[in-house]
């Protein structure tokens, strides 16, 4: 079972920093040149200035020595503060996606580190060897997590939740919006018996990670390289955000690729080289149009395709799945099935090169508004609307030990660096 505990986390004093919104930022995996800089202007006190950090060239350190310089110097001078009491910290999103509003709610805590394939943590992506030296170097120098890992677990009649909502009603929250205009909300949760209820709850639950593989693994190697003889040492667990798989707020965006190396493609053309294998089941004149027949299909099976050269749009729905068990063969069925896999595996590895030509090179956006723009500026030959997986995929996949195909999921929104911080030495 998944262990859980409250901690005593590291938070801003607000009275030193300014608003909460001034010091949060997003995680480093999402923070682009412009955005650093920007969170760099917003305090001396953001956290990007550990999360993502520079090196300072008036000390000649690098950037993950001058991290923990920067970090130590917040703790020593009280401008981060670690809480007096053993904490949960219920965290609320509220975001609109595609004209729609959604909260999205969990709790912020510490778990016990479980190498993969042992207990009943699962994850669902593969990881680079590039991400987990980057933030293991962070780890080294600072000895915090930054950065929370976002976990999901089963609760269908959100009983987890619901121990939580008194804490949420009679309290006032910590708020801050951040740069997307997302609206985050942070109550601190210091009743013992409150935890000590949702801490049974979650025991015998497992635990899927959704976003953070790169920090998850990054902590199994800190563990591993520190070697705590104290089965209670902080090097032993990694903190992270959980999440019911039944919140109402919890929602997988879509990943639409935008397909370059091809020669001018027309939609006639692109019918003609995938009708062996699909059923067309509709003609559109617009990506709009296109997509909303996807998504009343519902299913894993039907795709869109926009034709750049011709500005026109069609839906196709696999015909017969044994192809992808050629395809495939390695794989399971559930895997086999989903959209980005027979996107990738049929159509773009074997249909468009063996029938169009080029070599199929992929950029990947999420809103269909960022599709529409890319398609209007020439950016790309082919765009490709894929249908989201849902959580019923990731549950079954990651549960039985397989990894998805990249670029799977995209989790909506981030979770926030900076509301609290866990050290990795002091309890």
């Amino acid at each position: 079972m998944a262990d859980i505990r409250a901690f005593r986390g590291f938070r801003y004093d607000l009275g030193k920093v300014g608003t909460l919104a001034e010091v949060v930022c997003p995680p480093y995996d999402v923070i682009d040149g412009g955005l650093q800089q920007k969170l760099y202007d917003d305090s001396p006190y953001n956290a990007v200035r550990v999360e993502l950090t520079r090196e300072d060239p008036a000390t000649g350190e690098d950037k993950y020595a001058h991290a923990a310089r920067t970090l130590n110097g917040w703790v020593f001078g009280g401008v981060l503060q670690q809480d007096t009491a053993r904490s949960l910290y219920v965290y609320e999103q509220q975001f609109t996606v595609e004209g729609q509003t959604y909260t999205r709610r969990g709790f912020l805590a510490r778990v016990r580190l479980e190498p993969f394939g042992t207990g009943r943590i699962y994850p669902h992506e593969q990881t680079l060897s590039g991400p987990k030296a980057d933030r293991l170097k962070l780890y080294q120098a600072t000895g915090f997590n930054i950065s929370p890992v976002f976990g999901l677990y089963p609760d269908e009649t959100n009983e987890v939740a619901a121990a939580l909502e008194a804490v949420v009603k009679n309290a006032p929250p910590l708020a801050a919006k951040d740069h997307l205009g997302v609206m985050n909300r942070l109550w601190v949760v210091t009743d013992q018996a409150v935890i000590s209820k949702v801490i049974g709850q979650m025991g015998p639950k497992p635990v899927f990670i959704a976003d953070g593989h790169h920090r998850y693994e990054t902590g199994l190697k800190y563990k591993d390289e520190v070697n705590p003889t104290d089965d209670e040492h902080p090097a032993n667990f990694c903190l992270m955000m959980l999440v019911g798989m039944s919140d109402p707020g919890l929602i997988i965006l879509p990943t639409h690729r935008l397909v370059s190396g091809l020669p001018e493609i027309t939609r006639e053309q692109m019918k003609a080289a995938v009708t062996g294998h699909f059923d067309v089941v509709g003609e559109f004149d617009t990506a709009a149009e296109c997509w909303e027949h996807v998504q009343l299909e519902d299913t894993q099976s039907v795709l869109g395709f926009g034709t750049v050269a011709d500005g026109q749009w069609l839906a196709v729905k696999l015909r017969d799945a044994a192809v992808m068990g050629t395809l495939a063969a390695d794989q399971s069925a559930e895997w086999r099935g989903l959209a980005v896999s027979i996107l990738h595996k049929l159509v773009l590895e074997k249909l468009v090169p063996e029938k169009i030509g080029g070599t199929p090179t992929c950029t990947y956006v999420h809103l269909l508004k960022e599709v529409t723009d890319a398609v209007a500026a020439k950016q790309c030959q082919l765009a490709c609307l894929v249908p989201p997986c849902g959580m019923e995929h990731v549950e079954e996949i990651a549960g039985n030990r397989e990894k998805m195909p990249p670029k799977s999921t995209y989790f909506y929104p981030k979770v926030l660096t900076g509301l609290v911080f866990h050290s990795l030495k002091k309890d």
